[in-house]
Formats: structure tokens, C-alpha cells, sequence
């Protein structure tokens, strides 16, 4: 879409840790002419981003982390049907893995947005969330940007801890990388870091591997904390990677596969990427998605329509 912006909504989480921070006159500032809400609930959310696609809003500004981005993406496709707003991410959360997969630093804040937003031709960049939804018809889909079980759940929950500590944003993905490696590498094979999760689970169709996996991650980010890559090369496609339970050969295999090689001896030990269009998972235990612990059961993950994200 060629052209300024012309009706800007900002959606602020007063929760999210750099809001938290911010205090006096500044942080209360609600320029001229735009859409202001701090919705308290999904339901007051839901409200909002219909009555902002009722008034032509053409932008939304999420101001918080993961999880607030997930819960907007999450109320667009009701609110706005097949035609989404372009949006712009203020990395105001203790994570905000999609703020930086954009580039959208401390710098991109509002009165920037505002800026860009302005100009004649603003420049975009177009990501594709996943749509996780339940075969249970009582639960509503969820739109996110990271898919994950196994480990990862027990990486997040460790994540509590971490921001405790008082460590954020890339630090605090680096001192959960490095605290679940040791308890992996150096627990035992019934250590809960170890342990596999019983699932079933079919990409694009075709039977996944039978048997318990230590982790099951996807993704469309294209940009993770540190240039780690153990997906493979960056795409645009959803991308898979599938690690049997217990792990085998992990020392060898993590600098491998953070750094984004391949070697003929990962897959025969039961490391494997994939991309696909389409995930479906059969499970009992909790799975991940952006941040967020959700009940497992039967669960699809596909790629969304892609949207346009305002370019810092």
C-alpha cells in the first residue's frame, strides 16, 4: 500500500517491564490524533482492535514483548478479516524476539514510528506468523512467531528465574540457553531436561518418526539473539527442527546446529530440520508459543497470511 499512514492506533501493555520503568510526564504522552488503549483483558482487546478496523485504523503499534504481540495477532484476523493493518513493534517486554528479528531497537520508539509512518513511501518489512490452533472447537487459535515442546517448555518456565535475576532481552536468552545445556549435558539419562515428550506428530502430511522427542521447535523468524541459527539458513518458510529423546552426541551437536551447519552424522542421531507448511502435533503435555505456556491435545501449526511490519 502506497502512501503515508493516515490513522495510527497504539495498543500499550502498562505491565510490560520498559513500561514498568518509565515514569513522569514522558511516558504518559498520547500524541495528537491517536487511537490510545490499555486493554486489561483478551475480551477488551478483541473490542478495541474491532473498533479500531471500524475506524480505519491503518496501523497498530504494539507497545510491550512477545506476549502482547501474540495476543494483537491473535485479535486482528476477527477484528480486521483478510485485510490486517500494517503494524510496529516497541520492544517494551523482558523478551522481544520479533523486535529484533525487525531490528526495531530502543530507538524505534513512538515518535519514530510516527515518523516513518508519515512519510510519502514507507518502507515495510513482511513477516509470516504461525497460526496454532486446537482441534477443540471451545478454543480460539493463537498467532505467534516460535512453536515449541519438550525442552523448550522447560526452558521458558526456567526463564521466570532468570528475570528475576533482573536479566532481559538477549542476556536473559543466553542464561537460559546456557542453564538448560548443563542440566542436558550433564544430568542424568531420567534428568527432567533428558527426558522425552510421548507425541505423534505429521508435516505436510508425512508420520514424523515414532517415539519420544527432547524437543520440537518451528519458526518464520528469520533473526535470533546472538546470529544463533539452529534452524538452518534464514527463510521465509516455517522451519522445523525435530530432536529425538535423550539427545545424543549434544556437545557435538550444539555448535553444529547454533551456527546453522549441517553435517551427514546430525540426522543419524536424531537431529533433524525441516520446512514445511504445515505441523500437526498429537500430545498430553504443555507446549509453548511466544512466551506463553498453553494445554497441549491435537494441535495444527501452519503459516498465516503474511504482514507488514513498519521498518525501523
Amino acid at each position: 500500500m502506497a502512501g503515508p499512514l493516515t490513522k495510527v492506533g497504539v495498543v500499550r501493555n502498562p505491565r510490560s517491564h520498559a513500561n514498568r520503568l518509565r515514569t513522569g510526564a514522558s511516558a504518559d504522552a498520547r500524541p495528537n490524533g491517536v487511537h490510545w488503549v490499555e486493554p486489561e483483558t483478551p475480551a477488551a482487546l478483541a473490542e478495541d482492535m474491532r473498533r479500531f478496523a471500524a475506524e480505519g485504523v491503518d496501523l497498530v503499534v504494539i507497545d510491550g514483548g512477545d506476549g502482547t504481540v501474540r495476543e494483537v495477532l491473535s485479535a486482528l484476523p476477527e477484528a480486521y478479516g483478510e485485510h490486517p493493518p500494517a503494524l510496529a513493534v516497541l520492544a517494551s517486554g523482558k523478551t522481544n524476539i520479533l523486535a529484533l528479528d525487525l531490528g526495531a531497537g530502543r530507538e524505534w520508539s513512538l515518535e519514530a514510528v510516527l515518523r516513518r509512518a508519515a512519510e510519502d513511501e514507507p518502507a515495510y518489512k513482511t513477516r509470516t506468523p504461525l497460526q496454532v490452533s486446537w482441534a477443540d472447537p471451545a478454543r480460539p487459535a493463537v498467532w505467534g512467531f516460535v512453536f515449541g515442546l519438550g525442552a523448550f517448555v522447560r526452558a521458558t518456565e526456567m526463564s521466570q528465574s532468570v528475570h528475576r535475576m533482573g536479566a532481559y532481552h538477549s542476556l536473559s536468552v543466553a542464561l537460559i540457553l546456557a542453564g538448560a545445556a548443563i542440566g542436558t549435558l550433564f544430568g542424568g539419562r531420567r534428568d527432567q531436561w533428558r527426558q522425552g515428550v510421548p507425541l505423534t506428530a505429521h508435516l505436510d502430511g508425512e508420520a514424523l518418526r515414532a517415539g519420544e522427542r527432547f524437543l520440537l521447535m518451528a519458526t518464520t523468524l528469520k533473526r535470533l539473539p546472538f546470529g544463533l541459527k539452529p534452524f538452518g539458513p534464514p527463510t521465509d518458510a516455517m522451519k522445523v527442527l525435530d530432536v529425538d529423546a535423550p539427545p545424543r552426541r549434544l556437545l557435538a551437536a550444539l555448535p553444529t546446529l547454533l551456527r546453522g551447519l549441517d553435517a551427514p552424522w546430525l540426522g543419524r542421531n536424531g537431529y533433524r530440520r525441516r520446512e514445511a507448511a504445515h505441523l500437526t502435533v498429537s500430545l498430553a503435555a504443555s507446549v509453548i508459543v511466544d512466551g506463553e505456556v498453553f494445554a497441549g491435545g491435537e494441535i495444527a501449526v501452519r503459516r498465516g497470511p503474511p504482514m507488514r511490519f513498519l521498518a525501523p
